[in-house]
């Protein structure tokens, strides 16, 4: 089977022994694409991974052999997340259920950038779904991600019809505008690449380049999606007194939030990082439901220039690559 690794920086593809399933439970499948996320860049880019790693999770595949007690058979398509929490320790009893140790032990193996990976007996029976049968590929490959929107959405505990500014409209800022909106939120974006801007708009939700905001905004809560220091300024500025924000992407420098920031304006500042086996659920439904749109949000590229996908995200030539495997 063919495998792209990380090598110096870079992701080559190989030619690597076949995986089987030999007396384990769960299943051998096919992975018939894997969306690029932006923590495989952030892995890539800050060297976070080792060379020899095989990175993407948000998977789309067909199960060629199986041995398990739920009732997947071979054939199936399938989709799948690569964490599972225990749903017994601490963080899991307090909802930080990515938190858990057994959350962050979980994965598919080796990684989604690859013909072939290993599915756990686990992964079955909490956290794979069958493709509906009105979802393409492509769109069923945001099963994941939008999972981790869902989850921030609830997180972040609004009442409904509360304003809220979504900053940084790349894929997942597209997918959080969508997933508020469907929660029944007031939904505003924004960003400095007057594409995403538009896309945005065409999906019904206002959208703004960032110099158009208000000077004060006043939205009940920010969603921060984009990974720039500035957008902490943004956030600042456009939050109302009391308000919320969302922290949902890294930034380069780590400044963070000055403290009597938050302390005079009573702000409530939190992060959110991956999703539950019940956000997934919801996140699958408002995919088949129609609620939330991904028509024409990623570019699809060859196994064979995924170096040109990680490039081309990079350099916002791109909103998001999907990497068509078999």
């Amino acid at each position: 089977m063919r495998t792209a690794f990380i090598e110096k920086g870079k992701i080559v593809v190989k030619n690597v022994p076949d995986i089987t399933l030999e007396d384990r439970e769960g299943a051998v499948v096919k992975v018939l694409g894997c969306g690029l996320c932006g923590s495989d860049i952030v892995k890539l880019r800050e060297h976070i991974s080792p060379d020899g790693t095989v990175l993407g999770h948000e998977i789309v595949a067909e199960i060629v052999d199986i041995k398990s007690g739920t009732n997947f058979k071979v054939g199936d398509r399938i989709i799948t997340s690569h964490h599972i929490p225990c749903g017994k320790c601490k963080y899991c009893l307090n909802g930080n259920v990515s938190m858990c140790p057994h959350f962050k032990g979980t994965n598919i193996r080796p990684g989604g950038f690859s013909e072939l990976v290993y599915v756990s007996e686990e992964h079955l029976q909490n956290v794979a779904y069958l493709i509906p049968e009105n979802l393409t590929e492509i769109e069923a490959s945001f099963y994941e991600p939008l999972g981790c929107c869902v989850r921030a959405v609830k997180r972040a505990n609004l009442r409904k019809d509360s304003t809220v500014l979504v900053i940084g409209l790349g894929s997942i800022g597209i997918l959080m505008a969508q997933a508020l909106n469907a929660f029944g939120m007031d939904v505003i974006g924004c960003d400095l690449i007057p594409e995403r801007i538009s896309f945005l708009k065409n999906l019904g939700i206002d959208a703004f380049h960032v110099k158009d905001l208000p000077e004060r905004l006043e939205a009940d809560a920010i969603f921060m999606t984009s990974g720039s220091d500035k957008a902490i300024d943004t956030a600042l500025k456009s939050v109302r007194n009391g308000g919320t924000i969302l922290v949902f992407a890294s930034t380069p420098q780590n400044f963070g939030y000055p403290n009597n920031e938050i302390y005079y304006r009573e702000l409530t500042v939190l992060g959110s990082y991956s999703p539950s086996p019940t956000d997934l659920k919801d996140s699958l439904e408002l995919l088949k439901e129609g609620k939330v749109n991904v028509k024409g949000i990623s570019t699809q590229y060859r196994f064979d220039d995924i170096q040109k996908a990680f490039d081309d995200t990079v350099a916002n030539r791109i909103m998001k690559a999907y990497i068509t495997i078999n």
